[in-house]
């Protein structure tokens, strides 16, 4: 394949003819941790850095900032940027001496190594630094190493940034839960008094079922079928199983816009169906509702439902009849619209900033592939 002008192929690939292809120990030296028993740790300012992140903090630094840790054997293929003094754990490789690269960059380029095929066979996952040092990797000039650096790091700012942002306004929503299906704060323009109604008196529920599995004809594209490990946004339309037309005539439908929760097992999982389908046994349906489901939606997120269910094996387990039980609290019918358009505005604002968020890192990621491959050259 014709190469680019200004480019060569190496070992790692084709890279820009500026650029060095290297040994890893030439970049960075890793170095074995330090054993700390628990017996001997002080509680400091100094932070304790495991092969999975921070791991408590102690009066004394056994290395100066800044410097780059991953994981020795145990959890591997994680890699810690360390801005402070720090004590890296016996179960960790660190670097401290980059040999004149750029700290930050460095702690970039082994985010692209692929720790887990280095793995020995053993049966706890482990990596030897030595064969580490010897992994060819792609070194541009340090002026380049540097703009490298800043741009990825300015985009882990604006990640940070964004979880940060999110976790408060979890923390905003949190607090007018508490207030708002509570009554403890009335919006303008509602008084009165509230009911306490059990849930059998609000609505009708249905159980789900799951088809057969000894038939195979049950089984296949068609009709969604939702398990309690589906549960995982508001609004669903998509589950890892479906079930095909036969079985679908055999069932009763779950209409689009159903409030469906789950009662055993994982008790209390809500959702609503994004589309018509089924579910299985594990989850019910509210129909009929003679509420505001945005409302019921959020009031039942703060029900304890282990005063209702009966201890089994797995867990709480709730039934029909003991769902019909379950209390919730109910203003008036506008009251209750009003309290969930103020929660479901703020859910919106936060799947947006998710979004923006999860765009961001994909974005990093991409840039990363190619930055650190010289595919793209910053200016």
């Amino acid at each position: 394949m014709e190469l680019k002008p200004g480019y060569k192929q190496t070992e790692v690939g084709v890279i820009p003819e500026e650029w060095e292809c290297i040994p890893l120990g030439k970049l960075t030296t890793l170095q074995r941790g330090y054993d700390l028993p628990h017996r001997n740790r002080l509680p400091g300012a100094f932070p304790i850095i495991t092969s999975s992140g921070v791991g408590g903090t102690h009066s004394e630094p056994r290395v100066t900032a800044p410097g780059v840790v991953t994981g020795r054997y145990g959890t591997i293929g994680e890699v810690f940027y360390v801005e402070e003094d720090f004590w890296p754990l016996n179960t960790t490789l660190y670097v401290r001496d980059f040999h004149g690269n750029h700290e930050l960059f460095a702690s970039y380029l082994l985010r692209t190594i692929d720790f887990q095929s280095h793995s020995g066979k053993s049966g706890v996952p482990g990596v030897n630094r030595n064969d580490l040092h010897e992994l060819a990797v792609a070194r541009p000039p340090l002026p380049e190493q540097r703009a490298i650096a800043t741009t990825l790091s300015d985009l882990d700012a604006l990640i940070a940034s964004l979880d940060k942002l999110i976790a408060k306004k979890r923390d905003l929503k949190q607090a007018a839960m508490q207030e708002l299906l509570t009554g403890k704060r009335r919006l303008p323009g509602f008084s009165g008094e509230w009911e306490v109604k059990r849930l059998g008196e609000v609505c009708e529920i249905s159980m789900g079922r799951t088809p057969s599995r000894r038939n195979p004809a049950y089984w296949g594209k068609g009709y969604k079928w939702l398990s309690i490990a589906d549960l995982q946004e508001k609004v669903l339309a998509e589950s890892k199983e479906e079930i095909t037309e036969l079985a679908a005539s055999e069932m009763a439908i779950i209409p689009k816009g159903t409030l469906l929760m789950s009662f055993k097992l994982s008790i209390g999982r809500l959702c609503f169906a994004g589309c018509d389908l089924f579910t299985n046994e594990a989850i019910c349906s509210f129909n009929k509702l003679q509420a505001n489901a945005d409302y019921l939606y959020y009031a039942l997120g703060r029900v304890d439902f282990s005063l209702y269910g009966k201890q089994a094996v797995k867990g709480y387990t709730l039934n029909k009849e003991s769902l019909k039980l379950v209390e919730v609290s109910y203003p008036p019918l506008p009251e209750q619209t009003a309290i969930a358009a103020i929660l479901s505005d703020m859910d919106t604002e936060i799947s947006a900033l998710e979004q923006r968020r999860d765009k961001t890192r994909l974005l990093k990621q991409g840039m990363m592939q190619e930055l650190l491959t010289g595919r793209i050259r910053l200016v």
